[in-house]
């Protein structure tokens, strides 16, 4: 018996190598199995720096923002270890999706912000040009106005394209809303961290019926319909030939929420609607028996040089919405493209 069992677990281990090695796939080293980063969090974005992980998130009720550093991402985050960077005050209220990035030597925190009503978001940044932003000191750049006569935006993440520029996407509206509300991906180039150099390009909206959902089985729904295309995040492809963006989809309140994806090549001129091509069917599909879907996802790397996906695990429980931080490490397919599933 004690032979039989030996033999059928070295079996097992022989296929388990063969499929680690099985074509040009790369795995992350480590566990598969995600960890929980922070609880009742969400909106994850992260970048190394030197080897130190600098990492952001929606704070709970979105009443500040707030800077965490660690040397290892794929363990819990202590969450009164943050750096406060901004609290509400009378001016500025609901800091939502912040994010940290690094350019030309300085750091860069993009937010958004409203007075109160939510009508007036729009989008800031803050710059610090000390080594260390834990430490160092942030000023307000201000506003960053993507269109003259009204600048509602929300979701403002960053994308630098080596010798192809610097651009900023977001999620934003065609027009101020009236019986319907439609959110979708728009781009602009930029000449500094702060200021456009551009006119704002849609390069996606709310087109697929996975795309449009705003009704939840329960019969909640927002006031209206509201069609949803939001919280884009970039990335390159391994080879950087590819410029890959995510996405979420439907609205955030449902349990339909699903992750999409948009891609284009690095070299083209990224304000061109028709270099990007979006796929039809959704990179993560939600899972409505357990009522969970993962979206708002942060591809960084692990100090191996491999991927790891941060992400948010939204789930419905008794018509109330709950999100938790996760990571997780992911694999690249032969054509430079991310290989996700879903994390429950």
């Amino acid at each position: 018996m004690r032979r039989t069992i030996l033999l059928v677990a070295i079996f097992v281990w022989m296929l388990t190598l063969a499929a680690c090695h099985h074509g040009s796939t790369k795995q992350a080293a480590g566990t598969s199995e995600p960890v929980m980063l922070m609880a009742e969090r969400g909106y994850p974005q992260a970048i190394c720096h030197q080897g130190r992980y600098y990492f952001t998130c929606q704070s709970v009720g979105g009443t500040s923002i707030d800077l965490f550093a660690t040397d290892d991402i794929t363990k819990p985050l202590d969450a009164t270890a943050a750096r406060q960077l901004l609290a509400a005050n009378d001016s500025l209220t609901h800091f939502w999706s912040p994010e940290i990035h690094r350019v030309d030597g300085k750091w860069y925190v993009y937010f958004e912000a409203d007075d109160g009503n939510t009508d007036n978001h729009h989008m800031y940044v803050m710059e610090c040009a000390d080594d260390d932003p834990m430490t160092g000191t942030f000023a307000m750049k201000g506003v960053i106005d993507t269109r003259a006569e009204w600048n509602y935006g929300i979701h403002p993440t960053l994308l630098q394209v080596p010798g192809g520029g610097l651009y900023l996407l977001w999620s934003g509206w065609p027009d101020r809303r009236h019986e319907t509300e439609t959110q979708c991906i728009y781009i602009v180039r930029m000449e500094n961290p702060w200021t456009t150099a551009s006119s704002r390009v849609m390069i996606s909206k709310p087109e697929y019926e996975w795309e449009r959902q705003w009704i939840n089985p329960d019969g909640t729904r927002s006031a209206y319909p509201i069609y949803v295309n939001e919280n884009p995040e970039t990335c390159l492809s391994p080879d950087g030939k590819q410029v890959i963006v995510f996405y979420s989809a439907s609205g955030i309140w449902t349990e339909y929420t699903s992750l999409g994806m948009l891609t284009a090549p690095a070299d083209a001129d990224l304000l061109r609607p028709e270099v990007w091509t979006k796929r039809s069917e959704p990179l993560l599909p939600p899972d409505t028996v357990s009522h969970t879907s993962t979206s708002d996802i942060c591809l960084v790397p692990a100090t191996d040089g491999h991927p790891l996906m941060l992400y948010e695990l939204k789930r419905i429980e008794n018509g109330a919405i709950a999100r938790d931080i996760y990571v997780r490490p992911i694999a690249w397919d032969d054509q430079g493209m991310p290989q996700l599933s879903p994390a429950q």
